[in-house]
């Protein structure tokens, strides 16, 4: 059995799996691709990689100047936007509970401490974006981008970051399985075989352009000891191309929508393998013809190996009012149904 905890203290942001038992992921092409790592692009990403500060004014001393001290990791993309995992800017209220800060401040490489305002956010994916406020972007330089295409196992990756509110500091590692599903959040992870701190969650993960491959959610802790400070070489990041939708949504002022298929779906047994079936159906699948007991081989022509995996494609690769064609088997004919597929 697999345990899950996450930590979301304030000194400690980078969320924690505890895991006293090995969990089987889902299985990631075998082809490795690698990229060459460059002293350019550990440069720059030193450069748009900034320190989230926590929150340690004593209220009942408001003169007594506050100590600096770094509670997560963040990335500037452009004009004083910045980039983060959700529960590295939360913090939590004595009368309302856990909130997202509306500003949070942050270090950047060269020591400037810069106020930052809210944008938008993500709960869903833990993904939030902050722009440092007017006068103070000049001072943020450098940018980068989210990486474009697909990223494969065996590529070579780094990370910069605040292990342990220390840093900026550098990991150097490769991507593992592509697809992890764990509990966190409602997407796949990408793991990577890195070293990586309480005080990484929030930085990116970055490839030899310097480019965003992933946001660094959470890390996999096999010690059992209750302390509030982790590490591990089995990291995990929202992967880039997913983050960077949450980002688009916010630059555009809307809030970000996934695609609504209408199926509630279950596992059954086609011969000797398992496979995804219909367990009830609503709109829009039900005006597409679809119906229960009909078992779920591919989508847009992929094929689906599981639940997860569908959720998966439908929010990484589809925009609500898209069709998308669904194959099914019934009974012992296979039929192909076309979706429109609903928003929420």
């Amino acid at each position: 059995m697999v345990h899950y905890r996450s930590l979301k203290s304030c000194y400690s942001c980078f969320s924690v799996l505890c895991v006293w038992a090995l969990a089987t992921l889902v299985a990631a092409p075998a082809r490795a691709e690698t990229t060459s790592l460059s002293q350019e692009a550990f440069q720059r990403a030193k450069q748009v990689t900034v320190g989230i500060l926590a929150d340690t004014q004593d209220q009942r001393i408001p003169e007594k100047p506050e100590k600096i001290s770094v509670r997560g990791t963040g990335v500037h993309l452009r004009d004083g936007y910045v980039v983060t995992a959700r529960h590295a800017a939360e913090k939590h209220d004595p009368t309302t509970g856990t909130i997202i800060q509306k500003r949070i401040r942050i270090l950047t490489s060269d020591l400037h401490e810069l106020p930052a305002d809210l944008v938008g956010d993500s709960a869903f994916m833990d993904v939030v974006l902050y722009r440092v406020v007017e006068p103070h972007r000049s001072k943020l330089q450098a940018g980068t981008t989210f990486v474009t295409g697909d990223v494969m196992p065996g590529m070579e990756v780094f990370t910069v970051g605040y292990p342990l509110g220390w840093g900026p500091t550098m990991a150097f590692g490769r991507l593992g399985n592509i697809n992890t599903f764990l509990q966190t959040v409602d997407t796949r992870l990408i793991q990577a075989d890195l070293s990586a701190c309480s005080g990484n969650s929030g930085g990116g993960l970055f490839n030899g352009q310097a480019e965003i491959v992933g946001i660094l959610h959470a890390v996999i802790h096999t010690d059992k000891e209750e302390t509030q400070t982790y590490c591990s070489r089995m990291a995990f990041a929202i992967p880039g191309k997913l983050a960077e939708r949450i980002v688009n949504a916010a630059f555009a002022g809307k809030p970000l929508t996934f695609s609504k298929l209408g199926l509630h779906l279950t596992s059954v047994k086609d011969g000797t393998r398992l496979r995804v079936a219909v367990k009830d159906v609503t709109e829009p699948a039900k005006a597409a013809g679809l119906q229960r007991h009909d078992i779920l081989l591919a989508i847009q022509d992929t094929e689906i190996i599981d639940a997860a995996q569908l959720k998966n494609f439908l929010i990484e690769r589809t925009t609500p009012g898209q069709e998308v064609s669904i194959k099914v088997r019934r009974v012992d004919a296979d039929l192909t149904f076309h979706v429109v597929l609903g928003g929420g």
